[in-house]
């Protein structure tokens, strides 16, 4: 239920923002991933999206974010709702996917041709990518955890896209900048992630 909560709110977020392109000094930018930016169990304004506008608008930069995150979502749920996501006022994408495919042991073959299939789409309405890695858990194994590992770096080479490697840099295994289930960062944490993606998102927009 909470996943088809997400899902409606988001649509209604997506419908009803502002037209972005009546100023064209704002930047639009749609960050479509799971419950790691959606927000999960923090306040909205305490999500990624949120304190990455602020962050970004701190340093002088006109932009606006969209935050498409769906709680549980994995690359082939990131597949089938990506279209409907893409609005025609979006100048870029962040894309952040993948955790819940290495969480549920799910193929690492299956998530790269999702994340290819996504990326694919967004390059074929002419908008610039910034791709978030991911990382396996250890416990999976050392082959699966190559496997994963390496989807994010040979999806950048093959499609030009530009790379964050670590989404969670910074933030995975402290207590103190996750929520107790240890896996979600809390508003700490968010801000531990900001800080570190900010540079990666000025040179990947705004350095040309």
């Amino acid at each position: 239920m909470h996943r088809y909560k997400t899902i409606i709110l988001l649509a209604y977020a997506i419908m009803s923002a502002p037209n972005a392109h009546a100023d064209d000094n704002v930047v639009d930018i749609l960050v479509f991933g799971d419950s790691l930016v959606a927000g999960y169990d923090i306040p909205l304004e305490e999500a990624f999206p949120n304190r990455l506008e602020i962050a970004l608008r701190e340093r002088g930069h006109q932009v606006r974010l969209v935050n498409a995150g769906v709680s549980g979502d994995t690359t082939g749920g990131g597949v089938a709702r990506l279209g409907w996501s893409l609005g025609e006022d979006i100048d870029a994408v962040i894309l952040e996917l993948g955790a819940n495919d290495a969480l549920r042991g799910l193929s690492p073959q299956q998530a790269k041709k999702n994340l290819a299939t996504m990326i694919e789409e967004i390059q074929s309405r002419g908008l610039p990518v910034l791709l978030a890695g991911m990382r396996a858990p250890p416990n999976l194994g050392r082959a699966y955890v190559e496997a994963f590992d390496s989807i994010y770096p040979a999806l950048s080479e093959e499609y030009g896209v530009a790379l964050y490697p670590f989404f969670l840099e910074g933030v995975v295994l402290v207590p103190s900048l996750n929520l107790p289930d240890g896996l979600h960062p809390n508003p700490d944490g968010v801000e531990v992630i900001v800080r570190k993606i900010l540079p990666y998102v000025e040179k990947w927009l705004f350095e040309k």
